[in-house]
């Protein structure tokens, strides 16, 4: 069976709010709030994939200390610019 949409995305809101570490609660947490609805399902998948990885590791990412892996670059691009256009 399918999981509804809305259900997704409720369940990924959810987990972008409690990563464990209240940086990337913030970050993921307000990205999933103001962009997953508008994202198509592709682009979701690679998100739920990337909340499997370590929040380290996301953070570096995102704040371009360390290197995105290539999967990941688009949506590591969109939560920049959403963090900017948040806190700037």
């Amino acid at each position: 069976m399918t999981e509804p949409r809305a259900t997704r995305l409720k369940r990924l809101t959810m987990r972008a709010n409690y990563r464990g570490i209240k940086e990337m609660d913030i970050i993921m947490g307000g990205f999933a709030k103001a962009q997953l609805d508008r994202l198509d399902d592709a682009t979701l998948d690679v998100f739920e994939q990337m909340m499997a990885e370590n929040d380290h590791d996301l953070y570096a990412w995102i704040t371009g200390t360390a290197p995105t892996p290539e999967q990941y670059a688009t949506l590591v691009q969109m939560m920049e610019t959403h963090v900017k256009g948040r806190f700037s």
